[in-house]
């Protein structure tokens, strides 16, 4: 019901939500809590427009906060919207940060946008004019609003004016630019003219931020006001003019004017004059003095009336007139937030032209094929972080559905595994969304979703581990994928023990693999045997990510190659840590003990070394999940195996390790 008084209409048809009724709720109880907190004058809301799924990308909650795009996961990171903005205007901040989160899915859109950046990228002084320009705008749409609710300051005005002054400019710009997308914006531009005049016949050119403060109302406005002004501004003189035509007109010289708060102004004559008959009849005698006499006039208590009550009237009378200015502005309501619509467009077409000269980005071809090819792609965000002396190294990426679907990216902890992942997430956004991006080339085969897996922490609140939720969430994206999805794995299974993880992580490849919709992923793993499933599967490519081993160091190279990887240098990492270097120690020899070790002559290997999990990987047929890691069928072999599986490595203590390493051995002693 609220909806339909709303907006006048006796059925939601034509808004797209008749059969939406959270929709409808969820509209009607913005009205509720605007009317009730605001109030009842919101003219400037004229309709509810339904966001149509079918023409975004698909960001998923996960996937939003996963790459960071409207906020940083860390105090002291920075976001997507952070690097990309590079607005003038708060309506243009704000449209930006709607396009970040809604990137397009239509090709003509997402052209029509890459052609207004490229023309702002070639003609730079057109992009520092219309930049300046825009800056002079303020917030238009906050104005609009007020100016609905009937709260807007006559500051704002004289703001929504200049506003309106700077239009012309804006349209001659964009006219000139020949540009088909800009000559169309330029056209939508409405100049209000009249409403620009209005307002400069109206209000002062510098009033205050409130009316009752005075002096709102131009000079000339108003007949009356301008009279009560000068009473006010020249009641002295008033005075003394009558003062003077009186003593002329009557031959008193000496009469003068005084002021009590009896009867106020009034007329004194001295005892010499108050017997001759120079005093007029129309004076009225108020009060005898022993050398003199008062009197009062009808023109001097015209005055008197005018004096006293200007200030009062002249505050009734600016409300007066300023209100009938702001129903007259009110009229002008929608081409106003039209014009404050197309301006933030334009704004935020500036940001990325900005950005992609600033920073080097390159004009990515948006197709409609199913591949995604970028050449030395870099990470928008990192890479404006690094120290000065400090390049971001770019990787190229190619994925399609025929050839290379998955790419199994395998490298050390801190190697730079997830940031290939994310930033090639960024880079197919920032093409959708209309923007250059950070690479030497790109070629964008329309993404219509994009997934994320990456990182997790626990949420204790809802009883929900971090396994749990990288679950929950893994089950979100393999429940929602299609044939142009782009999807992120980061070290799934790493929550749980070695073997479930790998398990895990080796079906999800195979299922996003035999699938039907073909999904292209990028899936990052520490799991070195999944690199098994390339000699498999022809659609899994194995990569990793360069590092170099020169004596007890490791130095990382962030070059993204062919390839599986041997090592995870976990150790060399907690060193760089500046974990304990008795720690430190003691793990490498607890490492070369695992490394040498054998269990009833089947090689226990650290994941870095071919092992017997590596053997076990290899003889995984497609449709066997579970690595059967001990292959005999001796009874205190299975009850060693049982001890192994229920261990919990997350959370034990390396001393822990080492005892119930001791307490296996023992065991297996017993059996030869």
């Amino acid at each position: 019901e609220k909806l339909l008084d709303k907006f006048g209409v006796t059925n939601l048809k034509g808004f797209g939500i008749e059969e939406l009724p959270m929709a409808q709720v969820a509209g009607g109880a913005i009205l509720h809590y605007l009317a009730s907190t605001q109030n009842d004058k919101l003219n400037h809301i004229s309709g509810i427009t339904r966001i149509q799924s079918e023409n975004y990308v698909w960001l998923d909650r996960f996937t939003v906060r996963n790459l960071e795009l409207v906020r940083s996961a860390h105090e002291t990171g920075s976001s997507l919207v952070q690097v990309m903005d590079k607005t003038v205007s708060p309506m243009g901040a704000r449209l930006l940060k709607n396009w970040i989160l809604l990137p397009l899915l239509s090709i003509e859109k997402i052209q029509a946008r890459l052609d207004m950046v490229g023309y702002f990228v070639e003609k730079y002084y057109d992009q520092e004019t219309l930049t300046a320009l825009i800056r002079q705008t303020g917030d238009i749409e906050r104005i609009a609003s007020k100016l609905a609710m009937e709260k807007i300051s006559p500051r704002e005005l004289i703001q929504l004016k200049r506003s309106l002054e700077i239009l012309p400019d804006i349209l001659f710009i964009l006219k000139s630019s020949h540009n088909e997308a800009l000559v169309l914006l330029a056209d939508k531009l409405i100049l209000c003219e009249q409403l620009r005049a209005e307002i400069s016949k109206t209000l002062s050119d510098d009033p205050p931020s409130m009316v009752s403060k005075g002096n709102v109302i131009k000079a000339g406005c108003s007949e009356e006001l301008d009279d009560l002004r000068h009473v006010i501004r020249n009641s002295k003189d008033l005075l003394l003019e009558i003062q003077q035509t009186e003593a002329t007109r009557t031959g008193i010289s000496s009469l003068k004017i005084g002021f009590n708060n009896v009867f106020g102004y009034y007329l004194e004559v001295t005892n010499k004059y108050k017997d001759h008959d120079r005093i007029p009849e129309s004076w009225v005698r108020k009060q005898t003095l022993s050398n003199a006499e008062r009197y009062i006039s009808d023109d001097l208590k015209k005055l008197e009336t005018k004096i006293l009550t200007a200030e009062e009237k002249i505050a009734e009378l600016e409300e007066k007139l300023y209100h009938e200015l702001v129903l007259t502005a009110s009229e002008y309501l929608d081409s106003i937030q039209h014009n404050a619509k197309n301006i933030a467009i334009i704004d935020c077409i500036l940001s990325f032209a900005n950005i992609a000269v600033k920073y080097n980005y390159c004009r990515p071809d948006v197709n409609d094929t199913y591949e995604i090819k970028i050449k030395a792609a870099r990470h928008p965000v990192i890479e404006r972080q690094l120290p000065l002396e400090q390049t971001y190294v770019p990787n190229d990426i190619n994925l399609d559905n025929d050839h290379t679907q998955i790419m199994m990216i395998t490298g050390p902890n801190m190697s730079g595994k997830s940031a290939v992942l994310r930033q090639t997430a960024l880079i197919v956004l920032m093409a959708q969304m209309g923007s250059y991006v950070p690479a030497s080339g790109a070629a964008i085969g329309l993404v219509d979703k994009i997934f994320t897996r990456v990182g997790a922490s626990d949420n204790i609140s809802s009883g929900e581990s971090t396994f749990m939720l990288e679950m929950n969430e893994t089950a979100s994206i393999m429940n929602n994928i299609s044939g142009r999805s782009l999807i992120l794995l980061d070290e799934i299974g790493r929550g749980t023990s070695t073997y479930d993880g790998i398990s895990i992580a080796w079906s999800l490849a195979e299922f996003l693999h035999n699938g039907k919709v073909r999904p292209k992923t990028l899936f990052a793993t520490h799991y070195h045997e999944l690199n098994e499933l390339a000699e498999k599967y022809e659609r899994i490519k194995n990569y990793h990510v360069a590092t170099r081993e020169i004596g007890n160091k490791v130095i990382f190279l962030r070059k993204l190659l062919e390839g599986g990887c041997e090592h995870s240098f976990g150790i060399h990492v907690a060193a760089m840590a500046g974990m304990p270097r008795d720690i430190i120690n003691r793990a490498m020899e607890i490492m070369q003990e695992l490394e040498q070790k054998s269990i009833d002559g089947l090689n226990i290997g650290h994941n870095g070394k071919m092992s017997d999990i590596r053997h076990s990987a290899k003889n995984i047929t497609p449709n066997n999940f579970q690595l059967n890691l001990f292959e005999t069928v001796d009874p205190l072999a299975g009850e060693i195996k049982q001890s192994i599986k229920q261990l919990d490595l997350n959370t034990m203590t390396p001393i822990e390790c080492m005892l119930k390493l001791h307490e296996l051995k023992k065991l297996l002693e017993g059996m030869e």
